[in-house]
C-alpha cells in the first residue's frame, strides 16, 4: 500500500473548496510524510487546507481530487527568544503565535487561521502599518513541491541573504506552487502599553496622523452607507509615551482615547456566516478617501488601513446583495475602475455563485506571463489549486 492509501479517506460533506467538493482528504503529520503523499498522488489535483478561514474565497478549482489538511502539521518547533525568531509547523493556529512568552508574531490573522495559510495568502491585519505583512516577517520556509521534493529557503537569522529568497515567491502564491510545511518568523516584543484613539472623522484626516509622525501601529477607517465614517488609531510603546501621543492624536481628530478597539476593528465588513460579495481593494494613500467614498456610494461597507491603502469592502447582509448577476458585475466593475484610478487593484474574494462565472475575480495583474512561467516550472502538470489563482493559474 502507498502513503496515499494509508492517509487518504473519503471526503465528507464539509470538504468543499469554493463550492467544489473533494473526493479524498489526507492529513500528513510530518514534512517527510507529506512529501511521500504528494509523490504518490501525482495523478490527482490538490488543494491545501489549513484552518479553513479562506477556503471559500477566490475562484473555484477546475477540478478537486484531494484536500491536503495541515491540522496534524502543527506545533511550535523552536522559540529562540534571544534571536526574536520562532520555527513553527505550517498547521499551527495563529492563536498560539499571538501569545508567545513575552513576544509576538505581529500578524493580525484570525486565531483559527494557520501559519502556513497566512503565508500562502500573504495575510495581515491592522498592524501591517508598523510591522508589515507575512511577506515581511517570514525569514525561512520549508515546502514540498508538486513533484514530492522537499525544498528549504532562508534560515533562522533575520539577516539571511544567501541564495534566492524563495520564501517571498511562496508567500501569496495561494497554494499553487506546493505545500508549505514549516515557517520561520521574525518576532517582536509585546508592547508595554497600548491605547486606541477613536473618532468620527473622515478618512481625509488620516493624512494628518501620518504626517505627524506619531509612530502609529495601525490607522484604520470604517465607513458604511448612511453612517458617519470612523477613524481608529493604535499606539504602542511605553505608558508615558503612548499617553502623550494619544492625547495629541485625540485633539487632532477630536476623538477619545480608549483602552479597547472599536467593535469593527480587524473585522471583515461582511457577515461571517453568509458572505455574499466581498472585495479586497488597494490604492495609494492619497486616494484612500476617494476609494472609500466610491465603495459607500456603491452600497458597500468598507474597512481597512488608511495608513497603507489596503481596504476590504463587502455587502453588509445577504439581503443587500444586488439581485441579478449583471448587477453584481456592475458593482465589481465600478469598484475595479475606482481602484485602478486610485493607483491600485480590486480583487473579488467572494461572489454569489450565480454571478461568479461572469466575473474575473482577480482582475488584470501585471507580470501574468512571468507568473505562468513560474507555475509551469514548479507545477508543470498544474495539479495544485488549478484555476484558483490569477489568470486561471
Amino acid at each position: 500500500m502507498s502513503v496515499l492509501d494509508d492517509l487518504a479517506v473519503e471526503a465528507g460533506d464539509g470538504d468543499v473548496i469554493a463550492g467544489v467538493p473533494a473526493r479524498l482528504v489526507a492529513a500528513p503529520a510530518t514534512t517527510e510524510e507529506a512529501a511521500a503523499l504528494i509523490a504518490a498522488s501525482r495523478d490527482l489535483t490538490v488543494v491545501v487546507r489549513g484552518g479553513g478561514t479562506k477556503v471559500q474565497q477566490g475562484p473555484p478549482p477546475r477540478r478537486l481530487d484531494l484536500i491536503i489538511d495541515t491540522r496534524r502539521l502543527a506545533g511550535v518547533v523552536e522559540h529562540a527568544a534571544g534571536d526574536l525568531i520562532t520555527v513553527v509547523k505550517a498547521g499551527t493556529p495563529m492563536a498560539e503565535l499571538h501569545d508567545l512568552p513575552g513576544q509576538q508574531l505581529a500578524l493580525d490573522a484570525p486565531p483559527a487561521a494557520t501559519a502556513g495559510g497566512t503565508v500562502a495568502a500573504n495575510a495581515s491585519g491592522p498592524r501591517r502599518l508598523r510591522y508589515g505583512t507575512a511577506r515581511d516577517l517570514l525569514i525561512g520556509i520549508t515546502v514540498v513541491r508538486p513533484d514530492g521534493r522537499i525544498t528549504k529557503s532562508g534560515g533562522k537569522v533575520v539577516k539571511n541573504v544567501a541564495g534566492y529568497d524563495l520564501g517571498k515567491l511562496y508567500t501569496g502564491s495561494q497554494g499553487t506552487l506546493g505545500l508549505i510545511t514549516e515557517c520561520v518568523f521574525r518576532l517582536h516584543p509585546v508592547p508595554l502599553f497600548a491605547a486606541f484613539v477613536r473618532s468620527n472623522a473622515p478618512p481625509t484626516h488620516a493624512a494628518n496622523i501620518l504626517a505627524g509622525q506619531f509612530a502609529a501601529s495601525a490607522l484604520e477607517v470604517s465607513a458604511a452607507p448612511g453612517a458617519a465614517p470612523e477613524l481608529a488609531v493604535l499606539l504602542e510603546g511605553t505608558e508615558a509615551g503612548v499617553r502623550a501621543r494619544a492625547a495629541t492624536v485625540a485633539r487632532l481628530l477630536d476623538g477619545e482615547v480608549t483602552g479597547a478597539p472599536p467593535p469593527w476593528w480587524d473585522t471583515p465588513p461582511w457577515p461571517a456566516d453568509s458572505p455574499s460579495l466581498a472585495l479586497k481593494l488597494t490604492c495609494t494613500l492619497a486616494a484612500v478617501p476617494a476609494l472609500v467614498r466610491a465603495a459607500v456610494e456603491a452600497g458597500l461597507t468598507i474597512r481597512g488601513s488608511a495608513g497603507t491603502g489596503v481596504l476590504y469592502a463587502g455587502v453588509p447582509s445577504p439581503a443587500a446583495t444586488p439581485g441579478q448577476p449583471g448587477q453584481v458585475a456592475d458593482v465589481v466593475n465600478l469598484l475595479r475602475a475606482a481602484a485602478t484610478a486610485a493607483g491600485g487593484h480590486a480583487v473579488v474574494l467572494i461572489a454569489p455563485p450565480a454571478a461568479r462565472d461572469g466575473i474575473d475575480m482577480w482582475g488584470p495583474v501585471p507580470g501574468l506571463d512571468l507568473m505562468r512561467r513560474v507555475k509551469d516550472r514548479f507545477d508543470p502538470d498544474h495539479r495544485f489549486a488549478p484555476g484558483r489563482f490569477v489568470g486561471g493559474i
